[in-house]
């Protein structure tokens, strides 16, 4: 068995780690390389056996984040498995300590995570950060100014419109929010097919789901914020319900909250979890 570290170079390596994540989660990042491939910032951590298989992985990577106003250079934590004969023999943990010491010493200030097993990261100093549903009032829609196009990650110059407002983007909230992480965006986007991609105009994404009743707004991604009124309105819909999937607080709307129930929990640590203060959510566009 071989350790291997920063290996997404070697073509081989990266679909071993495919391969890992598809027998264990059934997720393909293999979409990943229609987007030029794997995030440039990830520092994988992986063992491999005589045949060249993944058989343990726990990757980390660069997710700056605003937080109170103030950008933080925050670490995730992702692709955290190992193949069921090769467990209980402290390969997950040896790989864990091994991602954490790395982000140490390149003086990350901030770890997050998302699991469905907390107990087993509490011990490394992890705690949940509880999340919120933003529930917001139907705004008075308004003759929007704005055009409101579909945008698909097919189409070259709608990916290229996507990824350099991702690049340029402005934080979805002052309060909460990634600063900057394209790579977890647009393989979110591909996962699920109910999620909407429109342009605001040029300078705009929204990226929703709507059901003819619940509208939930995902992620907003521009060099400006336009308030929920001008985007339901440029929308051009009329829901009954809705709910905001991200802090609200740069959306200009009053809203009521409610505990957010997902199948895995937000988990921080650091110096800078300290600053961190509720009501908040990480947009689902930016789970990973």
């Amino acid at each position: 068995m071989t350790l291997r570290q920063d290996y997404f170079d070697d073509p081989s390596a990266w679909n071993a780690l495919v391969d890992l994540l598809q027998d264990t989660f059934s997720i393909d990042v293999s979409i990943l390389d229609q987007f030029d491939g794997p995030d440039p910032t990830s520092m994988p951590f992986g063992y491999f056996d005589a045949d060249g298989r993944c058989v343990a992985n726990f990757s980390a990577f660069s997710m700056p984040m605003i937080i109170n106003g103030r950008v933080v250079k925050a670490a995730g934590y992702q692709s955290g498995a190992v193949r069921p004969e090769w467990r209980k023999r402290g390969l997950y943990r040896d790989l864990m300590q091994r991602a954490f010491s790395h982000t140490a010493t390149e003086g990350y200030e901030l770890d997050l995570l998302l699991t469905d097993k907390p107990a087993l990261y509490e011990r490394y100093g992890f705690r949940i950060l509880p999340q919120h549903i933003f529930v917001a009032q139907t705004p008075t829609l308004q003759k929007s100014d704005l055009s409101a196009r579909q945008l698909s990650l097919e189409a070259p110059d709608d990916l290229r419109l996507i990824r350099t407002l991702l690049q340029d983007r402005q934080p979805a909230s002052a309060q909460f929010a990634v600063v900057r992480q394209m790579e977890m965006f647009l393989l979110n986007a591909s996962f699920n097919s109910a999620i909407r991609l429109t342009a605001l105009g040029d300078d705009t994404v929204a990226a929703w789901t709507f059901d003819g009743a619940t509208f939930w707004l995902l992620d907003i991604v521009g060099t400006t914020i336009p308030s929920l009124a001008t985007i339901v309105s440029a929308l051009d819909i009329q829901p009954e319900r809705i709910e905001i999937c991200f802090s609200p607080d740069r959306l200009d709307c009053q809203v009521l909250l409610e505990p957010y129930d997902g199948y895995t929990m937000l988990m921080v640590r650091g110096k800078a979890a300290a600053d961190i203060v509720g009501p908040l959510m990480l947009s689902p566009m930016a789970e990973f």
